[in-house]
């Protein structure tokens, strides 16, 4: 059997998604496979400590390496004829202007997916955005999405329609904290938003005057708990590379509000209420429907779960052994 090595990054200020995700896809492996992985020893920050992880990884032997994601620069110490490559998103080069998003570009993106045998990304919205900026070699790209831990399963709940708590989950610069406020004011119920909110944004909660629990970084363990206790998801990003949240509220048992843009309505399928992100009264509507029909909450319930099925990590993981396949099999 093939020796891989998964290369991560070391994680920064609590951002461990993608590790969470690519531990539930190796308990999925054949269990007489060799997988390792390699965590960078420094964090992902300026040229200096870059270099020192391309160093740590330059003497590492496998028949696979695997760059799972954010450490893409690492391809330029590994083996080419052995790489395969994860791309999550293309945000970073959204948000740049003109040479910085150039250097970015080649950096980050192009010079990489160059040396990579394959290239794996998590959504096909994700592929296309990848096609705008690297052009053909985007025909390299297979599409891989995110899966839903197995921790994730069915929890029913009795849904509080007089007072609903609505989970917001992560409050970074597209996950539209402010205009879920927004569409929240004078709705009975009670917001509990993951991850901790700039000052703009708790004062935003505060003008609104909506009933908000701030819960900061969640450990995996109570992460679940988290979504339990909720009676519907709101989100409503503005942009996502594939949009996890979605997918781990629907295996819990809830239903879903989420944006009509970017990846969100390939990952949620038909288990969601779809609404314009940059319309406080869109996101307000949706929410006033499911708290207010039952029938359309059972719906939504049910068609949620229909679509994490095709997300739950046995099924990935069968994916990622097809590419390591392909890798092996295509070396010079």
């Amino acid at each position: 059997m093939p020796s891989i090595i998964h290369h991560q990054r070391l994680p920064d200020h609590g951002h461990v998604s993608i590790e969470r995700l690519f531990e539930g896809i190796r308990q999925e492996f054949p269990p007489e496979w060799q997988v390792q992985v390699s965590v960078s020893p420094y964090p992902s920050h300026g040229i200096w400590s870059r270099l020192k992880n391309l160093r740590a990884v330059s003497n590492l032997e496998a028949d696979v390496h695997h760059i799972v994601g954010d450490v893409h620069y690492l391809a330029f110490g590994l083996p080419g004829d052995h790489l395969v490559l994860t791309i999550h998103d293309c945000a970073a080069l959204e948000r740049l202007k003109g040479w910085r998003r150039e250097i970015l570009r080649q950096l980050w993106f192009v010079l990489p997916m160059r040396r990579a045998v394959v290239v794996t990304t998590i959504s096909e919205t994700t592929k296309q955005e990848l096609r705008r900026w690297v052009g053909a070699l985007a025909d390299k790209v297979v599409v891989i999405p995110n899966c839903v831990r197995a921790e994730f399963q069915p929890a029913p709940k009795p849904f509080d329609s007089d007072c609903p708590v609505v989970l917001q989950v992560g409050t970074g610069w597209n996950k539209n904290v402010i205009a879920v406020a927004r569409a929240l004011i004078g709705i009975s119920c009670r917001l509990d938003i993951v991850g901790k909110l700039e000052p703009s944004q708790r004062e935003a909660m505060r003008a609104s005057r909506v009933d908000f629990r701030e819960l900061g970084r969640i450990p995996d363990e109570q992460l679940v708990e988290v979504y339990q206790k909720c009676d519907l998801l709101v989100f409503a990003s503005i942009y996502e590379g594939f949009g996890l949240p979605i997918l781990e509220a629907q295996a819990v048992g809830r239903p879903v509000v989420t944006s009509n843009c970017s990846s969100m309505p390939e990952a949620a399928g038909e288990g969601a209420l779809l609404v314009d992100p940059e319309s406080p009264q869109s996101i307000r509507q949706a929410v006033q429907r499911i708290i207010g029909d039952a029938d359309l909450r059972e719906r939504l319930v049910q068609a949620g779960f229909d679509n994490v099925a095709r997300y739950r990590p046995q099924l990935i993981a069968r994916c990622y052994e097809a590419v390591y396949a392909q890798s092996l099999g295509t070396r010079g």
